[in-house]
């Protein structure tokens, strides 16, 4: 879009001809009015000449799962906008399955020359994993920052979110509301997040109805909205008159199921998600779910990443994130069947 020399004058506060000495790069203008009148292109949507646009600090390789799960270009999106912010170029790596492998992706990156990685529920949080890969990616010094998952023995910050905590809020709002025959529908036990969620379930349900023998209420299925209506199903076969689930993906699935028996949410069933992904809180009905804690997480990673690359390295610790219960319209006082 072409400028108009009025229009960032106004913006800026400046006159015309100082606009002019900015934008053809004249000595004589404070550094303070330059920067506005920079600004000013910017807000009115100007194209800066290309003698004056940010100089890119270098290629952030940001690695994230399919994004159909509204959870991941939640993260994706402030983490990419807040690297721009701070003059780094990022690089979306997208996994699907049968996609392109977490490997091949790290190995692009690498031949591309990128300052440092970022990786949102990788490999990392699988159990099953190698850490030698990362490992060698450290070796080499390459910046790398770990969200969502925990492996031992890499020398790397991680970030997550508290999936122990996570249960606690769901199953206090559960049981305040009655309820006894609660279950958990979540996705493999090979990965991280989700051992954390069992053992905060076991944990909890002990605590607060005093059943240490949970087996029969989890099920572990898939992170879809299929998964969750199959888990659901099971559930409601052996009497739960709720779920708490491990994605707002999966809820989404056991309100389907308990719909499709002729049950009503909540008045028959109540559904708790995880996540508060986009539209959520516009379903029908509006989701119960755990928020996590997307912003302030996405600011930690992006920080640590900034500090590695600067060779002011974080401390090697897991840093693990308050999660939030919101309340909404899926939940509702049990009801004996």
């Amino acid at each position: 879009m072409r400028a108009r020399l009025k229009d960032i004058a106004d913006q800026a506060g400046v006159s015309e001809a100082t606009v002019s000495r900015v934008l053809n790069g004249k000595p004589g203008v404070a550094e303070a009015t330059r920067q506005a009148v920079l600004t000013a292109l910017d807000v009115l949507g100007y194209d800066r000449p290309s003698r004056l646009r940010r100089k890119s600090a270098g290629l952030v390789g940001l690695i994230v799962p399919e994004l159909t799960n509204p959870i991941f270009p939640a993260f994706a999106q402030i983490i990419e906008n807040s690297l721009a912010q701070n003059g780094y170029t990022p690089v979306l790596c997208t996994q699907v399955a049968g996609g392109v492998h977490e490997d091949d992706y790290v190995q692009m990156l690498l031949e591309r020359g990128v300052a440092g990685i970022i990786f949102i529920s990788g490999l990392h949080a699988d159990t099953t994993t190698d850490s030698a890969r990362y490992v060698a990616l450290r070796e080499r010094g390459l910046p790398l920052v770990l969200v969502n998952g925990y492996i031992e023995g890499v020398d790397a910050p991680f970030i997550s979110n508290d999936d122990v905590a996570s249960m606690g809020l769901a199953l206090e709002h559960l049981v305040s509301l009655g309820h006894r025959e609660i279950g958990l529908a979540v996705g493999p036990d090979r990965y991280v997040p989700v051992i954390r969620k069992i053992a905060g379930f076991r944990h909890s349900m002990q605590e607060l109805t005093g059943r240490s023998d949970v087996d029969d209420l989890i099920e572990r299925s898939l992170f879809t909205v299929e998964g969750g209506a199959t888990a659901a199903g099971r559930l409601l076969d052996r009497g739960a008159t709720a779920v708490v689930c491990g994605s707002d993906l999966m809820a989404l699935g056991a309100i389907r199921e308990a719909r499709k028996r002729g049950l009503q949410v909540p008045r028959d069933f109540s559904v708790v998600g995880y996540d508060d992904s986009t539209l959520i809180a516009f379903t029908d009905p509006p989701l119960t779910t755990v928020r996590q804690s997307v912003n302030a997480m996405s600011a930690a990673t992006v920080r640590a990443l900034l500090d590695e690359i600067a060779g002011q390295p974080s401390p090697r610790a897991e840093y693990v994130f308050r999660p939030e219960l919101v309340v909404r319209g899926s939940t509702g006082a049990v009801r004996r069947r």
